[in-house]
């Protein structure tokens, strides 16, 4: 069974107990577009207790917002209550709810396009909104007043930033001019960790490098990196101009580090804690400036690397991430055939480093008297260089040069 056969099942159970159930949001947006998508919610006339009495696994993720996840036929479901907001006062959440019609439902969503509901049983659209219009003409517009809209959720702001991004649709005039009215008040009404999903939601699609320099133009950006207020926004198009042939799999950190040449890795850190990333991300940014700062070395500096550096580097699981991404913004093109062929020659090696698996162990070293301690350590450490450097493999060999360090 498919996720839309299950959730067709979800709207039939509810029908038949009933209430009013629809798909609902970006569902019925990406039906109407011809866009595959198993990303189903579920709007509904039902309280979320009678939601949770019709089936057998419900999870109550926001029960305040009218909000359960159902679990059905292996699938899960958001299912909310239809409602209407009684204000906001953050920037962010209502501070409370009221049952509504379908009508009142649509007209508290953000964007025409993602408004509106359809029923998978009758197989008819509810459109209040004016969203199928909207998406024949190809534009981003809120819904009623986008004032409003986007005092409710500040967010929302980025949100139409992303859509018209993904969609490539412009944003409607008096839309993007609220946008511009109300960019300053993004944060602290809205949290910063939100803020990066946002950017990581928008990475997932082509054109990130567009969506950065709408988000500059519309005074977003400056407001999220103070630092950038007062860059051109011809600048920031020229500090992103690689992005779009960064590999697939460049993290959503490395497009946004573009918007700042030349950081330190301590700046780095610092932006990594004002976005709240998590300790892979970071790790991923400190790997991806070592690299910077090692391939930009002279040539004839890097020529005097010793093979254990060069395999140290290697064995790195962000290495071939890095090395593509910096390929795309370097003029040699020879530069991944170079490191393609140093990677074979010290395969053995960066295997070994990356299954920490070295060419002798402390009990090689116990067998030879040598105790516990520091210089255990460094000696494991030298017998890895010296193997790796000069190509020897044989315990023997390698205990002998190391008595010779010694």
């Amino acid at each position: 069974m498919s996720a839309r056969e299950a959730a067709i099942s979800v709207v039939r159970i509810l029908q038949e107990a009933g209430h009013i159930a629809y798909f609902a949001g970006g569902w019925v947006r990406d039906f109407l577009m011809k866009r595959p998508s198993d990303d189903i919610d579920i709007a509904t006339s039902a309280s979320v207790s009678e939601v949770q009495a019709l089936f057998d696994k419900t999870i109550p993720v926001g029960v305040a917002f009218g909000i359960v996840i159902v679990v059905h036929k292996g699938f899960q479901f958001e299912v909310a209550t239809f409602r209407k907001d009684r204000g906001y006062t953050d920037g962010r959440r209502p501070t409370g709810i009221e049952r509504a019609t379908p009508e009142e439902d649509a007209e508290r969503r953000d964007f025409t396009i993602n408004g509106m509901f359809y029923d998978p049983i009758q197989q008819k659209l509810y459109d209040y909104i004016g969203g199928s219009e909207d998406i024949q003409r190809g534009v981003i517009r809120a819904i009623g007043n986008p004032h409003e809209r986007f005092a409710e959720d500040r967010l929302r702001m980025m949100r139409a930033v992303r859509y018209s991004t993904r969609f490539n649709f412009p944003i409607e005039e008096e839309t993007k001019r609220a946008i511009l009215a109300h960019a300053s008040e993004l944060l602290p009404a809205v949290a910063m960790e939100r803020v990066w999903q946002e950017f990581k939601k928008m990475a997932q699609f082509a054109h990130f490098d567009s969506g950065l320099i709408a988000l500059h133009k519309l005074n977003l950006l400056p407001t999220i990196f103070p630092e950038l207020k007062g860059v051109s926004e011809k600048e920031i198009a020229q500090r992103v101009q690689y992005i779009e042939q960064f590999p697939p799999d460049a993290p959503p950190f490395a497009s946004v580090l573009e918007l700042f040449p030349g950081y330190s890795l301590e700046q780095i850190e610092l932006l990594a804690d004002a976005l709240k990333l998590s300790n892979q991300e970071r790790a991923f940014a400190a790997f991806y400036h070592k690299a910077g700062a090692l391939l930009a070395m002279p040539a004839e500096w890097r020529a005097k690397l010793e093979k254990i550096e060069w395999a140290t580097f290697y064995s790195d699981p962000d290495c071939e991430v890095c090395l593509n991404m910096i390929a795309a913004r370097s003029r040699d093109k020879g530069f991944l055939q170079e490191h393609t062929r140093r990677r074979k020659e010290l395969a053995g090696a960066i295997e070994r480093i990356r299954l920490k698996k070295p060419y002798l162990t402390a009990d090689d070293l116990l067998a030879c008297g040598v105790k516990p301690g520091v210089k255990m350590g460094q000696l494991l450490k030298e017998a890895m260089r010296i193997a790796v450097n000069e190509g020897i493999e044989d315990k023997s060999v390698l205990l002998h040069k190391l008595k010779l360090w010694n």
